[in-house]
């Protein structure tokens, strides 16, 4: 599975995406610069943590608007995936291809620690690997990461089964206690209605490696390249 590691001015989590997927995974990756906008040498894009901009204007704002990122809707239309990690699921929120927006944290304080994930949905590209309910254990490091969605939008949301990750307690209750930063409905992660954009806040690559504190998060990305091969996406691509 070939993918593309996006680099904004501000990014720093691009290097770690690289070296899971290159060294880790044993799959295809390349940087992406931020004004690239053929898309079609990848199967998968990684919108990674940081900083784009700056953070001017508010956090992924100008991110939003840029040349990888308007490259996005071919690219997804030709069969393409995005994940988008922390400053990653900003981005794709500001560019609209997941709806909602992130919020400073409820508690207004830089958050730097481990979460637990509530598997809420099972049946994405990103998650077939998992089971209902499974809890796994990822960090999080963000100022800016409650997720909001009016009431209109959560309906949406809940009626298509676009909520992949709640925030939970190591027993799989979730709880306000849970919470790191306020979200909404301890929400962590969601998709697209077409399950092929993913976008959560806490970061699948530094979960990688037993000796970082666990590997919960190769099973994304296992999940992923599992569903490739399954549905014989390398081959229409």
């Amino acid at each position: 599975m070939r993918f593309g590691v996006v680099i904004f001015p501000g990014t720093w989590s691009d290097c770690d995406f690289h070296f899971v997927i290159g060294e880790v995974l044993h799959q295809p990756v390349k940087y992406v610069w931020h004004r690239d906008t053929d898309l079609s040498e990848y199967d998968c894009v990684i919108l990674p943590g940081g900083f784009s901009y700056g953070d001017y204007l508010r956090a992924g704002a100008i991110a939003g608007r840029s040349p990888v990122v308007e490259a996005l809707g071919d690219f997804l239309a030709g069969g393409g995936f995005v994940l988008g990690s922390c400053n990653g699921f900003q981005i794709l929120c500001e560019a609209k291809l997941l709806p909602g927006a992130l919020l400073r944290n409820e508690c207004l304080q830089y958050r730097c620690q481990s979460t637990f994930l509530f598997v809420e949905n099972a049946e994405t590209p990103f998650t077939r690997g998992l089971r209902p309910g499974q809890v796994l254990k990822m960090p999080i490091s963000h100022g800016e990461g409650k997720y909001y969605g009016d009431a209109e939008t959560l309906r949406i949301l809940r009626g298509r089964n676009q909520i992949v990750f709640r925030y939970c307690t190591e027993a799989g209750e979730i709880t306000k206690e849970a919470n790191p930063n306020g979200s909404v409905e301890n929400i962590a992660g969601i998709m697209n209605e077409e399950g092929t954009v993913l976008g959560l806040m806490p970061h699948p690559e530094r979960a990688a490696e037993s000796a970082l504190g666990g590997t919960d998060g190769l099973l994304l990305f296992h999940s992923l390249i599992g569903s490739l091969i399954e549905d014989g996406s390398f081959l229409k691509r």
